[in-house]
């Protein structure tokens, strides 16, 4: 029996954990559909009840680890653009980049299937979109490129600082407050 907690309870999701755990270890590419089910102790056919492909499952999870980004780009296009919205847009989103930290180590982990699956296209959207909602239209290229940086700052500091000794809640805290700083910075000098 393993030691992991899965993060939820039933076969599908059960299976989504251990195949992402896989595809982080070994490669996408070179996860099988049979290692999977193994690795759950299933048969195939109980896998592919659920599940037709390796490409279904991925898409699974990125739908469902990706929900709470879905919602707060939702959220925040309902909100007036202040510099308040702004921070909490960043805050909101390491929160949602914490949740989803197993997906984004896979992303890391697998830039070359990445590029070939529909998720890549899809991620890079939801990205753009939040840069729209920490920027202000027609605000200048040092603002702009703040605001890039600050979203970056999330997603490579994440990977970056994940060897580096220290408190993790204490390394995403720096994260955040250094995303802040540079959203703040391109707020304060739009006059």
């Amino acid at each position: 029996m393993g030691t992991q907690q899965p993060r939820r309870g039933n076969t599908r999701q059960r299976i989504q954990d251990v195949a992402l755990e896989l595809f982080a270890e070994q490669g996408y590419e070179k996860t099988s559909l049979r290692e999977i089910a193994e690795a759950l102790d299933v048969t195939k056919a109980a896998l592919y009840y659920h599940f037709k492909t390796k490409e279904d499952i991925l898409i699974s999870i990125f739908e469902d680890l990706t929900r709470p980004i879905d919602e707060l780009i939702e959220w925040g296009q309902e909100q007036p653009r202040t510099l308040e919205t702004k921070k909490e847009v960043l805050v909101r989103y390491n929160d949602a980049l914490m949740a989803a930290t197993p997906l984004f180590r896979f992303m890391h982990e697998n830039q070359a299937a990445m590029r070939e699956l529909s998720i890549g296209e899809t991620f890079k959207s939801r990205v753009f979109t939040l840069l729209d909602l920490v920027k202000e239209p027609g605000s200048d290229l040092v603002d702009q490129v703040r605001c890039f940086s600050a979203l970056f700052t999330m997603h490579a500091a994440t990977f970056a600082l994940k060897d580096v000794e220290g408190d993790p809640e204490e390394k995403r805290e720096a994260i955040l407050e250094v995303a802040l700083d540079l959203i703040t910075q391109a707020h304060h000098t739009r006059g």
